[in-house]
């Protein structure tokens, strides 16, 4: 399920589109592990028919909600960097997206315990401007790679709206005196 392009605006380009890291499918995976393993063991046991059926019964919900619906979750949760903005998004069903102009970002911070250390991944926190606040973004993988580069995309968007002295627009009384001198 990739990012649809359709929200985006004309001149905006997705830079990276992430899911959160694989470390958030180590229990659903797991569960679908011993849910198997119960089934076949009890199939392998020669149990009363009955007893099979209802250990399968419950494998079976066990993997749609501990297995199936936390997969539908990872792969509906979308951190999405583009040119101007950050678009942080979730839902299976129903959906929640959150826009953060880039030109609001006023600091971003990254961390990281030890095992996301040795896995590859870490928590993005994104300050911005307006009353939401800070946003913080859980098992981004390559967590360093992220904020590095959403580091350069604040600093392009910064400079692309900066001006210099002589590309800044005349202030209203200054332009007056121009027009005089014409």
């Amino acid at each position: 399920m990739a990012f649809p392009e359709d929200v985006l605006t004309a001149d905006e380009h997705v830079v990276l589109d992430l899911h959160p890291h694989w470390k958030a499918m180590i229990r659903p995976v797991t569960v679908l592990v011993l849910a198997v393993a119960a089934v076949i063991t009890a199939l392998l046991f020669d149990l009363d028919a009955i007893l099979v059926y209802i250990v399968a019964g419950l494998a079976l919900v066990a993997v749609a909600w501990l297995t199936f619906w936390p997969w539908l979750v990872w792969r509906t949760t979308h951190y999405v960097l583009t040119n101007e903005r950050v678009l942080l998004q979730t839902g299976v069903f129903s959906r929640d997206r959150r826009d953060i102009p880039l030109s609001r970002v006023n600091d971003h911070a990254m961390s990281q315990k030890f095992i996301e250390r040795l896995l590859g991944c870490g928590t993005l926190t994104i300050e911005s401007a307006g009353e939401r606040g800070q946003s913080v973004l859980n098992d981004i993988p390559h967590v360093e790679k992220v904020q590095t580069t959403l580091y350069e995309l604040v600093e392009a968007d910064r400079d692309a709206h900066s001006y210099n002295d002589n590309e800044r627009p005349a202030a209203p009384a200054q332009q007056s005196k121009v027009e005089e001198k014409k």
